[in-house]
């Protein structure tokens, strides 16, 4: 079990020691989209959602959640965020609305956790506030386009500009 990085060798869970490792500009960006259907999307479209402005208030959501990540995900640590943007970019052909969360931190440990949370959350926010138009909403494709710093080095997803 001594080989995986958060199972001591006992068995018992532990958070990795990064006291060791040097300080590094990193940044993380991270997609997803949620397919709301032709009445929800115009109804987001044209503002008029019971709740509220669906983008600017799921954009401030993901980027809430992205300050939370370390208290929303076991072990994972906690990061001084120096940048967390949100956009949100609706996409009328498919009724979709594209989340793209980019987050930057200078420290021993990476942000493409937080980046993932911003665009979960903010995916989730969305849905909440549409639910009572339809359920047929569904969020898809959550992943990490790009990652720079760190020991792993920089990773673009192949396919992606």
């Amino acid at each position: 079990m001594s080989s995986f990085t958060h199972v001591d060798p006992q068995g018992g869970v532990h958070m990795v020691d990064i006291s060791e490792k040097a300080d590094s500009v990193r940044t993380a960006v991270a997609t997803g989209r949620v397919h709301l259907g032709p009445e929800a999307f115009s109804r987001v479209a044209e503002n008029t959602i019971q709740k509220g402005d669906v983008l600017a208030i799921s954009q401030f959501a993901g980027i809430m959640g992205a300050k939370e990540t370390s208290r929303l995900i076991p072990l994972c640590h906690q990061v001084a965020l120096a940048g967390i943007d949100v956009e949100l970019s609706p996409d009328e052909t498919t009724h979709a609305i594209e989340v793209r969360a980019y987050a930057k931190s200078v420290g021993p440990t990476g942000v493409e956790m937080e980046a993932l949370t911003a665009v979960s959350v903010s995916c989730l926010t969305i849905y909440d506030m549409c639910k009572s138009i339809t359920k047929e909403m569904v969020i898809e494709n959550i992943h990490l386009v790009a990652k720079t710093g760190g020991q792993s080095g920089d990773y673009r997803k192949p396919g992606t500009e």
